[in-house]
């Protein structure tokens, strides 16, 4: 019997899973992930890996889960169905360095299915997307991470990185903060069979940005972990990850989705940094880098 693209796209992530932990472990020199397997009561489970205090990461995790059962109620709303099956599997990933001239990196691939009663397939999609959220701006960084997400996308279509750029620019945008959570990349999302893209198309297009990633995300890593950086730029660090922390929290759907359909909770909140401050109307310098950060999350740039 052929292989189910649910099938297919599941071995794939196991497999980007290992690739990516092994690089960050090369990257860190030091620290190892630790790895749990959980079971979700309702149905499926997931391989949850979590790197903590190593040379070069503070913090992270890279998660696989496939999970299944009824779409609870909160769900059926979101989606607007009645009672309906689901299946839904993808890896999850955020890494929190330790030096504030590192970049966080926050990535997403991803595959769902929704059935009748008669367990009939009734809607199947993708989505995904990685993108970077830096406390120093650099912009040749911002360049060679758009560059790479740019260079996925126009294998397969041209009007991809533009329009998933943008896509990436309106989610991730603390509407309360009136700012961007980074400098964006790409996200994508209900990617379904229509428009001349068949599953199968898409599915080579999200591993192909899959595959990306290490090439996108390491060589920043390398080129900065060794910076000097002082306690002040550590605290503008802190402060710029509560920000991310008040995203996740308030706005992420991939959170809400863990949190309604009774998801492990230590994997859900994998993505929250270990230490993060909250100052009482922090003001920055007139013309810091700092302040030259907040002008481009105000207004996000095109980088390629």
């Amino acid at each position: 019997m052929a292989e189910s693209i649910r099938e297919k796209f599941y071995a794939y992530i196991q497999n980007l899973q290992d690739t990516i932990v092994n690089a960050i472990e090369q990257v860190d020199g030091k620290a190892k992930f630790r790895e749990d397997l959980w079971q979700r009561p309702e149905g499926g489970g997931g391989r949850t890996r979590v790197i903590e205090n190593g040379n070069v990461f503070e913090k992270g995790g890279v998660n696989i889960s496939a999970v299944h059962g009824a779409l609870p109620e909160a769900m059926q709303k979101m989606f607007g169905v009645e009672e309906v099956d689901f299946y839904a599997c993808g890896l999850s990933l955020v890494i929190h360095p330790k030096s504030p001239m590192v970049p966080t990196v926050h990535a997403n691939w991803r595959y769902f299915e929704m059935y009748d009663k008669a367990g009939n397939i009734i809607q199947q999609w993708f989505g995904g997307g990685q993108d970077l959220t830096p406390y120093y701006l650099f912009d040749e960084d911002a360049t060679h991470f758009h560059q790479i997400c740019k260079t996925a996308c126009d294998k397969h279509n041209a009007e991809f990185y533009p329009k998933f750029k943008q896509q990436c620019d309106n989610y991730f945008w603390n509407g309360h903060r009136h700012e961007a959570r980074g400098i964006g990349g790409l996200f994508f999302d209900y990617c379904r069979a229509e428009y001349g893209m068949t599953l199968e198309k898409w599915y080579n297009f999200v591993t192909e940005v899959g595959d990306s990633f290490v090439s996108a995300y390491s060589p920043i890593v390398n080129k900065r972990k060794d910076l000097d950086y002082t306690e002040a730029q550590k605290n503008w660090q802190e402060i710029r990850r509560g920000r991310y922390v008040e995203f996740n929290l308030v706005h992420d759907k991939g959170t809400l989705f863990g949190l309604k359909t009774n998801g492990r909770i230590e994997s859900i909140l994998m993505s929250l940094p270990p230490r993060a401050q909250w100052i009482y109307d922090h003001q920055v310098a007139s013309g810091s880098e700092e302040e030259r950060l907040l002008n481009v999350l105000k207004n996000p740039k095109q980088w390629v």
